[in-house]
């Protein structure tokens, strides 16, 4: 018994003593970004994560993160996760949308789910089991990896005050947002963050959006358009991802794809919560370099509301998929929406 017992208890301080990090599986893959990690709040969350993942395993899981460009084209991550030309990837799902159009849909959807309705829908009404559906025949496994608060409708050299004004416009645009600007005559272009601040001061382009007020300001769009339009109707939430090669992925052990999954859903909470933090202060000096903040008045949002309403109507029609997701994500919409009117106060209460 005594022998029996110590052995019992050998076998159990080697298990304790045993490093955590021993049944991670040896990870070293190189993750391409679209966003430069500099991108307060849009760029720095992979980073994090990368972060969070070495320190957890003792180093075995190691995510380098590479800058826009430095190996692949800054926007050409779903293509070369799929071909397999590269293990992994981060990006803002939606830029691949040419080839998967649903994709646009987990980026951001207009008129949709704000990041903690969009997190509620994609853990517990489904959205990620369609996610995963709808990516798995391109080869490509994606994890939700940072959600962030609503984009800024885009920028502008007039104040904008009816739609009328959008025709002949040449915009900076992407995903779906782009094709529902388009319906107002708006010429909508695609463009990386990189390239927009000359394509605005050289006339390129006469208005854009791209992100949250931090990142725009490091852009430093502040400088040469003076009128910022509100609310991000286009973008309630704006969702990356860590795309990841289907057939890599499958050879990971469950713990290793336990941690990277776990830990891109504490990359959410920190990538919101680091949002939320930081916009306050930069729509304060920008209006103190002479930036008008706008608006969008009722007749604006509902022309563009409705131009929403035609073109997801039209997707809908076209693909099965993007009707199936659409359709899961306006049911919870739905669902959630006496909870959101009520349960909350309002968000100009005590404010004014």
């Amino acid at each position: 018994m005594k022998k029996a017992l110590g052995a019992v208890l050998l076998t159990t301080s080697l298990a304790i003593a045993a490093p955590a990090s021993a049944d991670f599986d040896r990870v070293r893959w190189q993750v391409p970004m679209s966003f430069a990690s500099s991108l307060t709040a849009l760029g720095d969350t992979m980073p994090w994560v990368a972060d969070r993942l070495r320190d957890v395993s003792g180093g075995r899981v190691n995510l380098q993160v590479v800058e826009p460009g430095a190996l692949i084209p800054a926007l050409a991550v779903y293509e070369n996760v799929s071909s397999g030309n590269i293990t992994a990837g981060y990006s803002w799902m939606g830029y691949e949308w040419g080839q998967l159009p649903v994709s646009a849909l987990f980026g951001a959807t207009p008129f949709g789910l704000e990041s903690n309705e969009f997190v509620a829908w994609m853990y517990f009404h489904g959205g990620d089991a369609l996610l995963k559906e709808a990516f798995a025949p391109s080869n490509v496994y994606p994890i939700l990896c940072g959600t962030i608060s609503p984009e800024a409708a885009g920028w502008f050299r007039q104040e904008i005050t009816s739609v009328d004004q959008f025709r002949g416009m040449k915009f900076r645009a992407a995903g779906v947002g782009g094709e529902i600007m388009a319906e107002f005559g708006k010429s909508v272009t695609m463009l990386p963050g990189g390239e927009l601040y000359q394509a605005l001061e050289t006339g390129v382009l006469d208005g854009t959006e791209f992100s949250l007020p931090t990142v725009d300001e490091q852009l430093g769009f502040q400088q040469v358009a003076k009128f910022y339009a509100l609310p991000g109707w286009h973008q309630p939430s704006t969702n990356q991802y860590l795309y990841v090669n289907l057939d890599e992925w499958n050879k990971l052990g469950d713990q290793t794809k336990a941690l990277i999954e776990n830990t891109c859903m504490a990359g959410n909470m920190y990538a919101v919560a680091r949002a939320e933090a930081l916009q306050g202060a930069v729509l304060k000096r920008f209006q103190e370099q002479g930036v008008t903040l706008v608006q969008y008045n009722d007749d604006i949002l509902n022309s563009f509301k409705e131009a929403t309403d035609r073109v997801m109507e039209r997707r809908s029609a076209a693909d099965p998929m993007w009707a199936k997701v659409y359709s899961s994500m306006k049911e919870f919409q739905a669902e959630h929406s006496t909870w959101k009117a009520l349960g909350y106060l309002p968000r100009d209460f005590g404010m004014k």
